[in-house]
């Protein structure tokens, strides 16, 4: 490493040290790798799972992976993201041990090739990918600005590319397709992304998502889709490349202030034109607020 670089990871390391991280998602794949990546900076990482036995084996995963990361950097909280009852139940458990909160990334996610709902009634697809992150994300707002300067961080992907959001039939009552599902859910999280920015101004906290690339992961294992996906895996990138937008998200100086924005391979990049349509943000978070009963931001 070059001495250039050294002193940049030094200094991101100094910013990160005594930072309290909550990453879901984190016991494979990216999330896993984000909150490895977070916690050898220093930054002390909740990870969430939907098992205490997946979370503990990803947490002693982490240590014994090398990277001078100490237990003590990491814990971890249980919950199942598609019931809203759990993600409300997994805010108030981290409030409770938590004043503040500086990085919150919004990573869980699911594709589901048969339509299926959520012990909510709510089509799983939206339910798991946008409305999760939407309401851990407000539920947790008061610690995030307490812990100001903070940063959200969303895990969305390229495959919001070519579609728009129907809200005549946002749960896909009608002609229900996996890959629709999954490419609204992610033009959804940017749509929130850029609204939840706007709203956020001034408060010192600021919120991002970003396309981890096309990653080897278990997103669609068990689906329709599964077989098509592990051949073509062989041709993807790695879970810790694809965590490396979300580490510079969530802790680099560079992007300190920026706010509302979608970055690919640590790039900002213009989404799709879907994405910058203010009034479909507003009305997809008014939609929001009352399929998860919130108030505004």
């Amino acid at each position: 490493m070059l001495a250039g670089e050294l002193q940049m990871y030094d200094n991101i390391m100094m910013m990160m040290e005594g930072k309290t991280c909550l990453v879901t998602g984190s016991t494979s794949g990216i999330g896993k790798e984000i909150a490895a990546g977070l916690a050898e900076m220093g930054a002390r990482v909740v990870l969430v799972g939907r098992s205490r036995e997946k979370c503990e084996a990803a947490v002693q995963e982490i240590i014994t992976a090398a990277r001078g990361v100490s237990a003590g950097l990491l814990s971890y909280l249980v919950a199942d993201l598609s019931s809203q009852e759990s993600v409300r139940r997994l805010a108030k458990e981290f409030a409770g041990s938590h004043d503040r909160l500086h990085v919150l990334v919004n990573n869980a996610g699911v594709f589901v090739s048969k339509r299926e709902l959520t012990a909510d009634g709510i089509e799983c697809t939206l339910a798991v990918n946008h409305l999760a992150p939407f309401l851990l994300t407000s539920l947790l707002l008061g610690r995030l600005k307490a812990g100001a300067p903070s940063r959200i961080v969303t895990t969305s992907s390229v495959a919001h590319r070519r579609v728009t959001i129907d809200f005549d039939d946002l749960q896909m009552n009608k002609n229900y397709s996996g890959i629709r599902a999954y490419g609204q859910s992610k033009l959804a999280n940017i749509l929130f992304t850029r609204e939840l920015a706007r709203r956020l101004q001034g408060t010192g906290v600021t919120a991002n998502c970003f396309h981890p690339g096309a990653v080897r992961t278990n997103l669609v294992r068990g689906s329709a889709y599964g077989l098509v996906w592990g051949a073509a895996s062989v041709f993807f990138t790695s879970p810790q490349k694809g965590a490396d937008t979300a580490i510079y998200l969530a802790s680099s100086s560079e992007v300190e202030g920026v706010s509302g924005e979608y970055f690919v391979k640590r790039k900002q990049v213009r989404a799709s034109d879907a994405a910058y349509d203010d009034n479909a943000a507003e009305r997809l978070w008014r939609a929001s607020e009352q399929l998860t009963g919130t108030g505004q931001a």
